[in-house]
Formats: structure tokens, C-alpha cells, sequence
């Protein structure tokens, strides 16, 4: 079986659709910044240390911790 693949494993430029979350805490705040599910997101830059990580859903930007991005799973 495949492992799922988040929005922290994509690399800059790559996008993907958003399937489900991972957390159920985290996808609250997460529904409510705009990532839904059948929606495009997008990875823009990978801060230098690697957190934060940049995306746009739903026609704006957003920056995310690392560990929040890992709870976004793509298809």
C-alpha cells in the first residue's frame, strides 16, 4: 500500500487536490482558512530552516507550519 502524500511532501511549484485531513483538530482551522476538500493547493516556498511552508488555496496565500502542511493529504 502506498503511503498518502501531504501538501509537506510536494515541492515548490508542484500542486495537488485536497482529499482529507489527517486531524481532526487541525482540519477545523484548516476548513476554516479556506482548505477544502476537492480544492487545488499549491506549494509557493519552503521557508530556509524548512518551516514555514507557503500555499495558495482558494485564490490566497497562506503560510503553514510544517506539521500542519503534513496534515493536509492530497491526491
Amino acid at each position: 500500500m502506498q503511503a498518502e502524500k501531504t501538501v509537506a511532501d510536494l515541492k515548490v511549484g508542484e500542486k495537488g487536490i485536497i482529499n482529507h485531513f489527517k486531524d481532526d483538530a487541525m482540519s477545523l482551522k484548516l476548513l476554516e482558512m479556506g482548505c477544502l476538500p476537492d480544492t487545488e493547493i499549491s506549494l509557493d516556498f519552503i521557508a530556509p530552516l524548512g518551516c514555514p511552508v507557503g500555499i495558495t488555496v482558494a485564490g490566497y496565500h497562506l503560510s503553514l507550519r510544517k506539521r500542519e502542511a503534513a496534515t493536509i493529504v492530497i491526491k
